[in-house]
């Protein structure tokens, strides 16, 4: 089975954005998809009103979910819906979460990750000071679900910096692992490559590295290089910046064959020891 991640250079403006978001799910749609991974703020980046957007998504009343559902039915498309902002279930005036949702090809919302690592560091950039705990609270579980290029793990773009996290997912049973991102130019040139190389060879899952690559409000610039990784950390396809789709196939024999002649898993000695695990949420 096929699957997609695609590269945005997404504004602040939520209809133009998901104008541009249902053309690239075409593309992948396309060229054989079943899944597809959109970056994380693919609806809105540099906006201050997360807070009022989610709200108005969970009442309801906001353009994204109903987009979402439509277009996962018209396309018969897996999507992951990089992040947008949503407070948690039943507590609407609660803090929104940056939330990555994962949608059937049916338009069903089969998974919800909200984002455990928010990215609160200063950088040498023209912005210097992100503090994403302004606006967003911290996610309490860590996801994977059944689809049909096989089981997904759920993370997003500062995650990456965090193996723990990756170990608990291929713990689980995770053969590809999404992380929409919007990394920073500066920490992007840094340690984008190594990030997504090294969590793909610790855990043997594909991962899939939907990114923003481009200019933003705010002001921002983003690093871009959208990748897919294959299980023994080759990457097996790259966009270093603008609008692009990613296509490629999990080839399960391979990563059966990776996991059977160096297993990992059985050879760990320990485990998140001594530290607070998050619940574990199995869809």
């Amino acid at each position: 089975m096929s699957f997609a991640v695609i590269q945005m250079v997404s504004q602040s403006d939520v209809a133009a954005n998901l104008v541009r978001a249902r053309a690239l799910l075409e593309q992948a749609a396309e060229g054989g998809a079943k899944l597809a991974v959109l970056p994380e703020n693919f609806a809105a980046l540099g906006r201050r009103d997360a807070a009022e957007l989610g709200r108005a998504e969970a009442a309801g009343h906001g353009p994204i979910l109903p987009w979402l559902k439509q277009t996962a039915r018209d396309l018969k498309l897996w999507i992951v819906a990089g992040t947008l902002p949503l407070p948690p279930q039943g507590q609407p005036d609660a803090k929104v979460h940056a939330c990555s949702l994962l949608v059937s090809d049916t338009g069903e919302t089969v998974a919800r990750y909200d984002k455990l690592h928010l990215f609160d560091v200063d950088v040498a950039d023209a912005r210097g000071r992100y503090r994403e705990s302004d606006d967003y609270a911290h996610g309490k579980h860590v996801v994977v679900a059944d689809t049909p290029v096989g089981r997904l793990g759920l993370t997003v773009c500062y995650d990456l910096r965090f193996p723990e996290l990756y170990s608990e997912l291929r713990q689980a049973g995770a053969e590809l692992i999404t992380a929409p991102s919007a990394f920073t130019a500066v920490t992007g040139a840094a340690h984008w490559e190594v990030l997504i190389r090294a969590r793909a060879i610790e855990t043997q899952c594909y991962v899939l590295a939907a990114a923003q690559g481009g200019i933003h409000p705010g002001p921002r610039e983003t690093y871009g290089h959208a990748a897919i990784v294959d299980p023994w950390g080759r990457i097996i396809a790259e966009q270093d910046q603008g609008e692009a789709v990613l296509l490629a196939e999990r080839d399960s024999s391979e990563q059966a064959s990776i996991r059977a002649r160096m297993p990992v898993v059985s050879h760990r000695r320990f485990f998140s020891q001594g530290a607070q695990r998050p619940a574990y949420i199995a869809e």
